[in-house]
């Protein structure tokens, strides 16, 4: 009678001279392994992640590409960087638009509609992802109706970008509940009502604030980007502000970093705001701050981000805000939260009047 001999380490079982082995990954039904990646394209933080699990074997790459993975993957797989950007990049955007992905929506549509010039196509891509209540995309698209971006400045639609904007403030938009507030102080677009625009303006200092404060509440050895070598914590405009940075956002501040020297095209600027990167589409698109003329922006979200940021100690001498400083008392000088009006450039000539 034959010797027999099981082997249980590897899976492998020996009869004499016969061996088989049995894998259990192949087993596993098409189904499983689609809730899998699905669970991995909403988690990953880049699309590096994602494609490096498809490039372990024929099934899963197969499986990867499946229209219920790529409908599912979220923003940091989708997050394509504008120093690899490529045609092979450009056609896994495609993929996840096919699958109706919204995070794919809005980044190839901000791509196209701003980068690659392709104004219809990128505005149709937005719109199919506010379509699905895609916060960020309904913004961007109130900001090109307020700016009249793309076409001419009488292309300007004040009354849809109010609407626009309502829509992504309540899903929680913290900047388009900032433009709504200063829309409805202003009459801009809405009938003007000064109470509840200032009341949407303490909302969204208010809604800001607690999201700065569970950043910082977070332990600090689980966040050590939130603390300085000295161990105090980092500043409000540092890598706390990074992290909310959109990955359609980083894009086109890399693309036109790398293209064209931070300037999208002849007598064209970009947000002054450094975590935007919109550029302008025509010339004098963007408002510019009255205090000191020397930057623009292309909404009130981007002025009052940049002026908490660094701008309130570079717009104006500061012999000038001490003397301003000594006739406020010290209860206004603490609860005090507004910004310098910016206003609408009509041409190159000095501006002279306001929104």
């Amino acid at each position: 009678m034959k010797k027999q001999l099981r082997q249980r380490g590897g899976g492998a079982v020996l009869y004499g001279t016969t061996t088989t082995r049995s894998d259990l990954f192949e087993s596993l039904p098409d189904e499983i392994v689609i809730v899998i990646l699905c669970k991995l394209t909403s988690t990953a933080s880049s699309p590096a992640d994602f494609v490096a699990v498809l490039l372990t074997c024929k099934r899963l790459k197969k499986l990867g590409v499946h229209p219920l993975v790529l409908s599912n993957a979220g923003s940091g797989a989708v997050a394509v960087r504008a120093k690899n950007w490529s045609d092979e990049a450009h056609r896994f955007l495609k993929l996840c638009v096919n699958a109706g992905n919204k995070e794919a929506y809005y980044t190839l549509g901000m791509i196209r509609f701003y980068c690659l010039q392709n104004r219809g196509s990128g505005a149709s891509l937005m719109a199919k992802a506010a379509i699905k209540s895609h916060a960020p995309a309904l913004y961007s698209l109130a900001l090109i109706q307020f700016n009249g971006s793309g076409g001419k400045k009488n292309d300007k639609d004040l009354r849809a970008a109010v609407a626009l904007c309502a829509r992504a403030a309540y899903l929680g938009h913290v900047d388009a509940l900032r433009e709504l507030g200063h829309c409805l102080q202003d009459g801009y677009g809405v009938r003007k009502d000064v109470e509840e625009g200032r009341r949407l303006l303490v909302q969204a200092n208010a809604c800001e604030l607690a999201s700065v404060l569970r950043a910082f509440n977070t332990t600090p050895s689980h966040r050590p980007d939130l603390i300085e070598s000295n161990g105090s914590p980092c500043g409000y405009g540092s890598s706390l502000l990074e992290k909310k940075l959109h990955p359609a956002n980083r894009f086109l501040i890399e693309w036109f970093g790398l293209r064209g020297g931070g300037v999208p095209g002849p007598g064209l600027r970009l947000c002054s705001d450094g975590w935007c990167g919109r550029p302008e589409t025509r010339r004098n698109e963007f408002r510019r701050c009255s205090g000191c003329g020397m930057v623009n922006y292309c909404s009130r979200g981007c002025q009052a981000h940049d002026w908490r940021v660094h701008h309130k100690l570079e717009c104006a001498p500061m012999e000038e805000w001490n003397h301003v400083i000594d006739g406020v008392d010290e209860e206004e000088q603490v609860t005090d939260d507004r910004t310098v009006e910016i206003y609408e450039i009509e041409s190159d000539e000095p501006l002279d009047s306001s929104l």
